[in-house]
């Protein structure tokens, strides 16, 4: 495959399973069209053209010639520095990386990752709460997001890349968007009763399986394994954490439990506040789950993946 059908194919996976829907996908792909026919010539050159396919701003090809063929993927959850090394180190023993995917995101990618919370004013308004307030509520956490990545050094990783000569991409929410649908399927169709026996079926994924054997399997940070569930919220995609202020909206509109990768003690305490569960199911093992559920795709069409830096890899082809 060749690196712009590798990109290609990732973002389109990722739309197939944005939580927000396929025409609200088609609307925000419209709309950002009509905003860039409505640019003056000379605004249109700092216009990241990618906008118009691709609704997810964390995604990108970052180094590298999109017609690059590509047979072997080194692919890990955080790709810095030290794995663009392990990358040229084993091409020097003969296993010759054409491609690095980084599941969180690097360079442009990252300066751009607050672009994609909008997409959690969605996932509140279909759990219950107003468009208008998940809206409201949602606008100083994404300014809060933009000003906190100002003074990150982007290109770092990029950098190394573009220096040893080994192309570079990244695939967040669209990997994301995979386990959000994935699990949020998996507890509307089993309805757990309890907070118990949803981490007995998240002890059935291998990821979560395998993460236990680290220390670092699911765990409950809000409620007891007695307590029941209620409406359950998969809460592992728009980026990044939302707005504190959610949880007493989630709670008014009927949400009993949220599933999440991570989350800070100011937002747990929060949750705790407003009577909601909260399950970590850990962030590595959520990662690994979003992003296999792409490499077996593409393991499909031909390529050959070498897991790194915390990716769990299970196929489930």
């Amino acid at each position: 495959m060749k690196i712009s059908e590798i990109y290609e194919y990732v973002v389109a996976r990722g739309m197939e399973k944005d939580p927000r829907g396929a025409e609200a996908v088609a609307r925000d792909l419209a709309r950002t069209r009509k905003n860039y026919d409505e640019l003056k010539e000379e605004d249109k050159k700092d216009f990241d053209t990618d906008r118009l396919v691709n609704p997810y701003s964390d995604t990108r090809v970052l180094y590298g010639d999109l017609e690059t063929e590509v047979k072997r993927v080194l692919v890990g959850i955080d790709i810095e520095a030290g794995e663009v090394l392990l990358a040229d180190r084993l091409g020097d023993k003969g296993s010759k990386v054409d491609l690095i995917m980084s599941h969180h995101p690097e360079g442009k990618a990252l300066a751009a990752l607050y672009g994609v919370m909008h997409l959690q004013e969605d996932i509140l308004a279909q759990f219950g709460v107003p468009i208008n307030v998940a809206e409201g509520i949602m606008v100083p956490r994404i300014s809060e997001v933009k000003r906190a990545l100002l003074p990150v050094n982007h290109n770092r990783t990029v950098d190394a890349a573009r220096i040893l000569g080994i192309p570079l991409m990244s695939a967040h929410t669209v990997a994301d968007n995979q386990v959000t649908s994935y699990l949020q399927e998996m507890m509307d169709q089993e309805k757990p009763d309890t907070l118990g026996d949803v981490l007995k079926m998240l002890k059935k994924i291998p990821e979560y399986a395998e993460a236990f054997k680290y220390n670092a399997g699911p765990t409950m940070v809000v409620g007891t394994k007695d307590r029941r569930a209620g409406k359950i919220l998969v809460d592992m995609t728009g980026g990044t954490g939302g707005s504190e202020n959610a949880y007493a909206k989630l709670s008014q509109a009927g949400v009993g439990t949220l599933l999440v990768m991570h989350i800070g003690e100011k937002h747990r305490k929060e949750a705790e506040k407003n009577h909601v569960n909260v399950i970590i199911a850990g962030h590595m093992a959520s990662d690994s789950l979003g992003v296999n559920l792409l490499l077996d795709g593409l393991e499909e069409k031909g390529l050959e993946i070498i897991p790194c830096s915390g990716l769990i890899r299970h196929k489930r082809i």
